[in-house]
């Protein structure tokens, strides 16, 4: 089990890792090894909570698949290891900003001063488009 936060943690047969062929810094050592890492995870089976799984889809963006996998691709660094660790540091700083509650919304009402802001701008913003205005031709 890795530990995200106090009360979650994920489990370890939910990730899998695959390695690459990178681009990027590494000379001919890019073309010999691969030390990309493809970091694929699960959320339906990892053991997340339901609420903490609907958040991570909004906050994974383009990273998420049709199938619902996760996936981060790591190649910045020259070593398989220092990729593997970085592709676990972007999934848990992922599942990090999932596993926070949104704060609800208060509705609140415009305050008088904002009102009378707003009706100054539209007042302004119709004088200035009045003065663009073609003046009618008299037959």
């Amino acid at each position: 089990m890795i530990r995200i936060t106090a009360t979650i943690a994920i489990d370890e047969r939910s990730i899998a890792e695959s390695f690459v062929r990178a681009s990027g810094p590494g000379g001919q050592n890019v073309n010999k090894v691969s030390t990309a890492v493809q970091l694929r995870f699960e959320p339906a089976v990892s053991g997340l909570p339901k609420e903490v799984q609907e958040r991570l889809r909004t906050v994974a963006g383009r990273r998420l698949t049709q199938d619902g996998t996760l996936l981060i691709t790591a190649q910045r660094h020259r070593t398989q290891e220092r990729n593997r660790q970085a592709a676990l540091d972007t999934l848990t700083a992922l599942i990090e900003r999932a596993a926070e509650a949104p704060v609800p919304r208060i509705e609140t009402r415009p305050t008088a001063a904002s009102r009378r802001r707003r009706l100054q701008t539209k007042t302004y913003r119709a004088a200035t488009k009045r003065s663009r205005a073609v003046p009618p031709v008299d037959d």
